[in-house]
């Protein structure tokens, strides 16, 4: 299970307060929370961000793009620092990382997780998995974009990204903050990354959780639509918290920050 060591970049606000982890979405880098790293600093927790590996300031391998490795990357950074009481936030893709966590490496340093716009249960479209709102061809489409024009690839993904009913929620500045972090992906990771997100089954994983839980999710994702995952997580954690935002994107942590920020705070209060 383990890989090559690698250097990932890795932001920690310090401090003695219980830590954060923000794990980011596909394919943007931990400078994507931005809007959250600053609302949870002055509520008193360690917040902790990381670039995932091939992604952002993080070395770029030409493999290990399969969840079993993120889950390592991120067991190796809480081991690193000796962490513990330890709650994980995972936006979109970062989701994933969260579950298999749970699944390889158990939930004795956890205090609890989250899952933001997150895509477990389980994406891909399928006889077995009927729900999933991921299908083959999109799938094909998505990859075969990305192949063949990266930048006109991320022009179009970071609209449908931070837009809910066709209507562009952020300014034009953030969108264009959010393509500068995509172009900082290694092509390689970028499209390793996407097959892992899109054909992960989750399902099993999520079995594994015990601890307090958060799903949150707009109500207007269109890139990790709600019904087809966070309220399918909601439904196979027991005891989890479902939070729905109305009129919200995918990308709702910049353009429903202060909802965000406060549902999360108030989650890490229990």
């Amino acid at each position: 299970m383990a890989s090559e060591p690698i250097n990932i970049f890795t932001e920690d606000s310090g401090g003695t307060g219980r830590p954060v982890i923000l794990i980011h979405g596909w394919p943007l880098s931990g400078e994507a929370w931005k809007p959250q790293v600053p609302a949870l600093t002055a509520a008193g927790y360690r917040v902790i961000t990381y670039d995932r590996r091939g992604f952002g300031r993080s070395d770029k391998p030409q493999s290990g793009y399969d969840y079993d490795t993120f889950a390592s990357d991120l067991a190796g950074l809480i081991d690193d620092r000796g962490l513990s009481d330890v709650t994980l936030v995972g936006f979109s893709m970062g989701g994933g990382e969260v579950a298999r966590y749970v699944a390889n490496y158990g939930e004795s340093k956890l205090r609890s997780v989250v899952f933001a716009a997150a895509v477990p249960p389980y994406l891909l479209k399928s006889p077995d998995n009927p729900e999933g709102p991921l299908t083959k061809e999109k799938a094909a489409e998505m990859e075969s974009g990305l192949r063949v024009d990266r930048a006109t690839f991320f022009d179009g993904f970071t609209k449908d990204f931070f837009s809910a009913n066709g209507e562009l929620k952020v300014s034009e500045s953030q969108r264009q903050e959010a393509i500068a972090l995509c172009q900082q992906s290694d092509q390689t990771a970028a499209l390793g990354a996407m097959k892992a997100f899109g054909t992960t089954d989750f399902r099993n994983d999520l079995k594994k959780i015990t601890k307090p839980t958060l799903v949150i999710h707009g109500d207007s994702d269109g890139i990790v639509p709600l019904e087809g995952s966070g309220a399918r997580t909601h439904a196979a954690i027991p005891g989890s918290k479902l939070v729905v935002v109305p009129g919200a994107p995918h990308g709702f942590n910049v353009s429903h920050a202060d909802r965000f920020n406060a549902e999360l705070v108030d989650f890490l209060k229990q």
